[in-house]
Order: C-alpha cells, then sequence, then structure tokens
C-alpha cells in the first residue's frame, strides 16, 4: 500500500563524512534558474508529462535517517576496530585528526578536478587509518561500515517506498538512485534495506566524484541511461540539491518537503512542478504515471 510516512529525523548531513565542506550559496543557482521557471508543468489537462525515466535521492526521499557522524560512540567504534588490527590511537581526538589530515588533501584536488561540488570517495582513508600501504579495499570498507553503523540510530525504508519504486518500473519507468554520499556507506545499506536492486541504475556522488546541486552528476546519469531532460524527472526533498540542481541540467524536479529537508527549506518549491508534504508516494505515483 502507497501512504505518506512520518517520524523522520533530521539529521545534520545525509550521506557520508563531511560531504558539505564546499557548499557555494545556492542564490547563484537561483540566479541561473530565474529565466528558467517554466520547466515542463503539466499539458492543459492537468496530467504531467510523459518521462521514460525518474531520478530519485535517497536519504529523506526514500529512506528515514538519523545519523551523527560527531558522536563518541562513531569514533569509539572504529578506534576499537583499528585496535583489533593492532592499530593504536591514543583518543578519539587523535584519530579525528588523523581523519582530517589524511582527507583534506583528497578534498582539495577533488575541488581542483571537478569544481566546487566536488565528491571524492574516502575510503582510501580508511585504509590509510589503518596502516596499509596500498588500498586495501575490503579492511577499508569493513572500517568504514563499523563507523557507519555506529553513528546510525535509524534507518528504514519510508513505508511504500519499495512498491512505488516497482510500480514505476513495471510502469514501464526507469528508476534511477541519484544520491550524494559515500558508497562506502551507502551501497551496504541499500543492501541492509532491500534496495540494492530496486533501481536500474545506482549513480552516487563519491563514485563520479561530483555531487549535487552540480550538474554534472544529473548529466552523468542522463549519458549513462541515453536520455534527454525533457524525458526525466527528479524527485528529492532538498531544493537545493534536488530542484535546483537537476533544473540547472534542463531536469524537471519533484519536491517532497520531509522532516530531513534542510530547515531553510520552503513548504513549497516554486522551483518544482509539483511539490508534496512529506513522502506522499500515492500521489507522487498517480502524478508521474
Amino acid at each position: 500500500m502507497l501512504a505518506p510516512a512520518g517520524g523522520a529525523h533530521r539529521i545534520p548531513r545525509k550521506g557520508g563524512v563531511m560531504t558539505d565542506r564546499f557548499a557555494p550559496d545556492s542564490r547563484s543557482l537561483r540566479r541561473e534558474l530565474s529565466g528558467n521557471a517554466g520547466l515542463r508543468v503539466a499539458d492543459e489537462t492537468g496530467a504531467a508529462p510523459t518521462v521514460d525515466a525518474v531520478f530519485f535521492d535517497l536519504y529523506g526521499t526514500l529512506v528515514d535517517i538519523h545519523a551523527d557522524e560527531a558522536a563518541a560512540a562513531a569514533w569509539d567504534a572504529l578506534r576499537s576496530a583499528l585496535a583489533d588490527r593492532g592499530v593504536t590511537y591514543a583518543s578519539n581526538a587523535e584519530l579525528r585528526r588523523r581523519f582530517e589530515i589524511l582527507a583534506q588533501p583528497m578534498r582539495d584536488a577533488a575541488v581542483v578536478a571537478h569544481g566546487e561540488w566536488a565528491e571524492p570517495g574516502l575510503l582510501p582513508v580508511y585504509s590509510a587509518l589503518a596502516g596499509e600501504r596500498r588500498n586495501d579495499d575490503a579492511t577499508a570498507q569493513s572500517l568504514a561500515w563499523t563507523f557507519r553503523q555506529a553513528s546510525t540510530s535509524l534507518l528504514r525504508v519510508y513505508p511504500g517506498a519499495p512498491e512505488l519504486l516497482a510500480r514505476l518500473r513495471v510502469a514501464g519507468k526507469r528508476v534511477v538512485l541519484v544520491s550524494n554520499a559515500q558508497s562506502c556507506y551507502t551501497r551496504p545499506e541499500l543492501a541492509a534495506l532491500g534496495l540494492d536492486r530496486a533501481f536500474d541504475r545506482i549513480v552516487i556522488s563519491s563514485e563520479v566524484g561530483v555531487r549535487k546541486p552540480s550538474p554534472a552528476i544529473f548529466r552523468r546519469a542522463l549519458e549513462a541511461e541515453h536520455l534527454t531532460p525533457d524525458r526525466v524527472f527528479m524527485v528529492g526533498n532538498d531544493e537545493r540539491a534536488d530542484i535546483l540542481g537537476a533544473a540547472s541540467a534542463g531536469i524537471a524536479g519533484v519536491y517532497l518537503r520531509t522532516e530531513i529537508s534542510p530547515a531553510s527549506d520552503p513548504q513549497a518549491s516554486a522551483h518544482a512542478v509539483l511539490s508534496l508534504a512529506g513522502p506522499d508516494y500515492a500521489e507522487l505515483l498517480q502524478y508521474l504515471t
């Protein structure tokens, strides 16, 4: 049964460690879109334009999460896992400093390569923390997952989300995940939630090197799907990242205002073709099909 879901929890970040370090003001995106507010709203009957694919955000759109990466329990767990591998840190503060020393050059290099919305994958940091001279993906993934699990107090699929994705696919729509996230956290979470096979394609910012609201990540998804922007909708709960970002790539957006949406977000987005209060999948499915 498709129904609105409640009980979301606010989190400071959605996808992974320190992903908001480079965050230009969204006013620049709004200026770019000032003459583009009329993206494919509906025909004269009020029906949505026909599309071939729907791009979805993950956290706050399909999945409810509460993660606190500053929690002592998360760093305790990581420090303990490293100690089990013979690598000791005297305190959480020392471990966090070492993490930042290792991660910052990666972030800086990513910005040079991809611009202000760069998103480097941080899995090599976990290898380096363990003292591995070469990237050991198995060790790094285990450490990353230990940290993520210890930092997460809530992780659940919104009621009706799997059914929504399945019905869209039955209706002939391609369903694509476009998520700002660290894949070392998100891919295990998708598997744990039973969503790893719910999408026709998964596009994660840390794997492509750039995150929303950059149009580049949306264009990467479009190219992979061999689609033009007018054949796609983007569904998300963050106006800047999902709605303005998609619009900068020529894609119309559907805005879901959930409790995980940024506090500064409006109740309804003037830049979206449709705004819904919460994950109202019944109304969303009706609009999309």
